[in-house]
């Protein structure tokens, strides 16, 4: 019987040339940065060809060249001193394109979908590209547990492309040094682009010409005097400016305007299914001048109830391709501050045109459910409509009427209230997570300076509404996902999975504060979330939790890929309920209107290319979002320095903790060279222990605190520890 070849003996040895050679080394050892090798296991490892005499002439130069270093007698292994761009050689390459996440320290992560993490730039290899910029980054291929580093080799995108700051004048240029300095950069202004500004003016500039690099001059001009603009106006519109968000349209959508139909023709309405006789109505905000959805009743002969969720059509009004399509999708989003809105659409759409206002007959696009006895579904429709608001309720008057009973419409409210606990019901009962993070809402004088600050309630009315909206998006789901195959290219919201290092990381955690975490499935998971939200109402201790929690899961995103919605615990989910603010939206409609009455399929490819650009410009919108509601904190503590306050430790870095102080949500960092104990941080980032004196310090240490001092530019409070 003849002797079976070991697979070793199936290598192919080849003959390598003196460079060929040290590559091969230099990649070999590189990819495995803490294990040493001999000669011997080199040239098995490597199968060449080559004697042992040239491959110690090639490990030779490289100790030499100190890119290698020998350990033990005759072991060699890589110099982990090498610097990235050493290390970056020695290994193949693969080239990501992302988008720019800047930390304080001037390094930046690289976001993208196809890495598995987060890609790491240091700053002298950020090639100058900031916060939300869109870049290639080039990656050393590795197969060891550390983080991916790179090099930004090309930026494809500047997310900035104004500033907002103040002007100096010197003999030969301007310069223009941004409100918020540790986001955007000095701009210079030659003097013959000045336009009338004057030294100390607060000028609105746009930058001309980038820099190569983050060290070299930044050009650009001046655009606007901001002499009528107060200090928070200025603060508010630097955020959206540095988030990449313009409050001002460009000219050509401006244009385009002036030619928009104000009034529905005859014509249309007879292609629509008429809802103006049947009893509608609105809920939100008290503030809200933009009503994208709206909510019909009526009993039917049989006993039955239909109930319409009816949607603003914003496709009748925004023509694809026009000049107005191609800013709704640049934006993608409205940016809510938390003094103004930044709408995606001009006013006069969003406010007049779409907006579903009282007393208006409106176009809308629904989705309509008739309910039997048993809160059963059984029959739903999707199509056209033309509506008319007889009622717009805000949050507080539809409550007061769930609440009491009494007002107009109260019975109407309550019985679709009933539904609505229904249909929640049957989500909770599916695994839906029943997480609500907090939401801050301040009291502004005329002045729009905070005097107050309170957590927002969400009631009965909030999550009516809610239920009805996460009812039609996920219908319209289902229609286009059980439409004959091969599939129908569509816009679906999905939801991942909870990290599963995190998750475990925050079931130990859980579990040290009392609760216990069932993380084997995810049934389980879910499970363990909700019951942990109910604990957290009847227990403090656990509030802290939630927000943790909270971070253990995936970002929800926008996919031609459908892995459905874990949070919400729906196989199919889109958005289809607010195309005011939410270009997403006005995809789906565009998409679901061509497969009502046939089937239409769109370039999938081109289309998951426009579902990532909606999700990074709604991930710019949040941080914009959250730097307003910093702002407003900061501020609202200004006159409040010197006081002492209530806190507990909300998150830890290798340097400090962080405080949340309990009054005011906002959050400061103290070193830990500020403590009287030494700290160092235990692996997962949820306690640090003191080696001396054994102290431990946890995430929800309770933490009295004295406020030292605010940074209001950089959103940034001072804190000194006075006993925990």
């Amino acid at each position: 019987m003849p002797r079976r070849r070991t697979s070793n003996s199936l290598k192919r040895h080849k003959q390598l040339s003196q460079a060929q050679l040290t590559k091969s080394i230099l990649r070999l050892l590189s990819d495995k940065t803490t294990k040493s090798y001999s000669i011997k296991q080199i040239k098995e490892k490597l199968a060449v060809e080559n004697s042992v005499d040239s491959i110690q002439y090639a490990i030779d130069k490289l100790l030499d060249q100190s890119q290698l270093i020998q350990v033990g007698e005759y072991k060699y292994q890589w110099n982990r001193k090498n610097d990235l761009e050493t290390t970056s050689r020695a290994r193949p390459k693969t080239i990501f394109t992302g988008t720019v996440d800047m930390i304080r320290s001037g390094a930046i992560y690289v976001v993208n979908s196809e890495s598995e993490e987060d890609i790491y730039v240091p700053e002298r290899y950020t090639k100058g590209a900031m916060n939300g910029d869109t870049v290639k980054v080039e990656v050393a291929q590795i197969r060891s547990k550390r983080r991916p580093e790179g090099k930004v080799i090309e930026i494809l995108k500047h997310n900035l492309t104004q500033i907002i700051g103040e002007l100096k004048i010197f003999s030969k240029y301007g310069v223009v040094t941004p409100l918020a300095q540790h986001q955007a950069p000095e701009v210079i202004v030659p003097l013959d682009q000045l336009n009338g500004a004057k030294h100390h003016d607060k000028v609105l500039v746009e930058i001309t010409k980038w820099s190569p690099t983050r060290h070299k001059s930044i050009f650009g001009v001046v655009r606007k005097v901001l002499q009528e603009m107060d200090e928070n106006d200025i603060a508010m519109e630097s955020i959206l400016l540095s988030n990449g968000f313009s409050p001002i349209y460009p000219d050509d959508v401006i244009g385009e305007l002036a030619y928009l139909d104000h009034k529905i023709p005859d014509a249309e309405i007879l292609k629509r299914r008429d809802f103006r006789p049947i009893l509608t109505f609105t809920i939100d905000p008290l503030t809200a001048k933009d009503f994208d959805d709206a909510i019909s009743f009526q009993k039917l002969e049989n006993g039955h109830l239909e109930i319409g969720v009816h949607i603003a059509d914003v496709t009748h009004y925004l023509r694809e391709g026009s000049a107005l399509d191609k800013e709704a999708f640049e934006r993608s989003t409205s940016v809510y501050l938390v003094d103004r809105v930044c709408p995606m659409l001009p006013e006069v759409l969003s406010n007049e045109l779409c907006s579903l206002n009282p007393e208006e007959d409106k176009l809308c696009f629904s989705a309509v459910f008739t309910f039997d006895d048993s809160k059963k579904i059984v029959n739903q429709w999707i199509g056209k409509t033309v509506i008319h608001s007889q009622r717009r309720f805000t949050y507080e008057e539809a409550q007061e009427r769930l609440e009491t009973g009494e007002g107009d419409l109260a019975e109407e409210l309550r019985i679709v209230n009933t539904i609505a606990e229904h249909l929640r019901a049957q989500r909770f009962k599916n695994g839906s997570i029943n997480f609500e993070s907090e939401e801050l809402q301040f009291v502004l004088d005329e002045k729009n300076k905070p005097i107050g600050v309170v957590v927002r309630e969400r009631k009965a009315a909030h999550m009516l509404v809610e239920d009805f909206m996460l009812l039609a998006n996920k219908t319209v789901a289902i229609f286009i996902a059980k439409k004959e195959k091969p599939e129908v290219p569509y816009v679906y919201r999905v939801h991942d999975m909870p990290d599963p290092g995190k998750l475990a990381d925050f079931a130990l955690f859980a579990k040290g504060l009392g609760h216990q975490m069932k993380i084997d499935t995810p049934t389980s998971i879910a499970k363990s979330f909700n019951e942990l939200a109910d604990a957290a109402k009847k227990n403090p201790a656990l509030k802290l939790l939630e927000p943790l929690a909270i971070r253990t899961m995936a970002k929800a995103e926008y996919s031609t890929n459908n892995i459905g919605h874990y949070g919400l615990a729906f196989e199919y989910y889109t958005h289809f309920t607010s195309p005011i603010r939410r270009y997403s939206d006005v995809l789906v409609h565009r998409l679901l209107e061509k497969n009502l009455k046939g089937t239409f399929r769109t370039d999938k490819d081109t289309l998951e290319e426009m579902c990532k650009h909606i999700s990074k410009q709604e991930r710019k919108a949040n941080d914009a979002e959250r730097d307003s509601i910093k702002y407003k904190q900061v501020e609202f503590l200004s006159d409040k320095i010197g006081q002492e306050f209530d806190g507990v430790i909300s998150g830890m870095i290798d340097r400090g903790i962080f405080v949340e102080l309990s009054a005011v949500k906002a959050e400061g960092l103290i070193a830990f060279d500020d403590l009287p104990d030494q700290y160092s941080i235990t692996p997962g980032r949820l306690k640090a222990v003191s080696p001396y004196s054994s102290k431990e310090l946890t995430m929800g240490t309770p933490i009295r605190v004295k406020l030292l001092g605010i940074d209001l530019a950089n959103r940034q409070i001072s804190l000194k520890a006075l006993s925990f």
